[in-house]
């Protein structure tokens, strides 16, 4: 398949890139580098720095002759979207709107789109959270990742577009970006090599569910060419507090520094997990990378990386 991967040059687009390669598919990457790097973008790939907003970015996709869009790219900074929600709309409602608009006049018959389970169900009446939870996101960010769900499932109503929505738990890994607010595994591992004092936010008990950056490429594979619309969380289904998080990170980078405290953020949620069973029950996945043994492999990454 000759594929269209949106945000293909940040961090997790760039893992999907490379996967869709290994599986013999054509890739283009469209990214406008604002956070992405051309270094993540992966031999054998084509790069077209474009915004997704930009009247090139539609015809790119409408005229490219493309099967497949796969959308990450995205406003993704959760304390951004509360300081400045109308840039937030603007990159993720009408950024993929423009995308989806043009994807309807092409010859692309499927899009899998890279939503969020972290933020789209808000405080959580269950734990963890499987995908007929209600959604009442808290942020900005969740709204505006809620919309391009539904907008998504209008035109698979009104234009037969098949449709996968991948809800992501919090997402780490090699390539993660330490910069912005979003990677607290990436922000500790490179405080730390640094020699520097990590930050906890507030008392640190507040718990996220963390995956693997290849357990979320698995996901993305597995959906390729399901028709219908579907929705499917992306998770491990286990809570780990922000204190554990960095003592298994301190762990896994051999470091003997301890971490200051800070403000807790407004409005940050306290709880998130989420139920990723469904998704491995219908493609026959396997279980998650344990979170001890990919913070380990994570790390070394990151060591390599620092020395090179």
């Amino acid at each position: 398949m000759r594929v269209l991967v949106t945000g293909g040059a940040g961090f997790i687009g760039s893992h999907v890139s490379d996967a869709l390669l290994e599986h013999g598919h054509e890739v283009v990457i469209l990214d406008d580098l604002s956070s992405g790097d051309r270094d993540n973008v992966p031999a054998g790939a084509t790069l077209e720095v474009l915004d997704i907003r930009s009247d090139g970015a539609a015809a790119l996709v409408r005229e490219g002759g493309f099967d497949l869009l796969i959308h990450h790219a995205a406003q993704m900074d959760v304390r951004r979207s509360t300081e400045d929600p109308r840039f937030d709309a603007d990159v993720n409602i009408l950024g993929t709107l423009n995308l989806l608009q043009a994807a309807a006049g092409s010859e692309i018959r499927q899009v899998v789109f890279a939503s969020t389970g972290g933020a789209i169900y808000g405080e959580q009446e269950a734990y963890p959270a499987d995908e007929h939870h209600p959604t009442r996101p808290l942020s900005p960010y969740g709204v505006s990742k809620l919309a391009g769900e539904r907008y998504l499932d209008y035109f698979h109503a009104a234009h037969e577009l098949d449709v996968a929505c991948l809800r992501y738990a919090n997402v780490y890994g090699p390539r993660q970006s330490p910069h912005g607010e979003a990677g607290v595994v990436a922000i500790f591992i490179d405080r730390m090599l640094r020699g520097e004092t990590p930050i906890i936010n507030g008392d640190g008990l507040q718990t996220r569910d963390y995956i693997h950056v290849s357990d979320v490429v698995r996901a993305n594979l597995a959906v390729l060419g399901r028709p219908g619309f579907q929705t499917f969380n992306v998770g491990t289904g286990i809570e780990t507090t922000v204190v554990d998080l960095f003592t298994a990170l301190r762990e896994a980078v051999g470091s003997s520094l301890e971490a200051d405290h800070g403000p807790a953020k407004p409005g940050e949620q306290r709880r998130s997990v989420i139920d990723g069973s469904l998704l491995r029950r219908t493609f026959n996945l396997p279980e998650p990378l344990d979170l001890y043994a990919g913070l380990a492999q994570t790390a070394e990454w990151f060591r390599r990386h620092a020395e090179s």
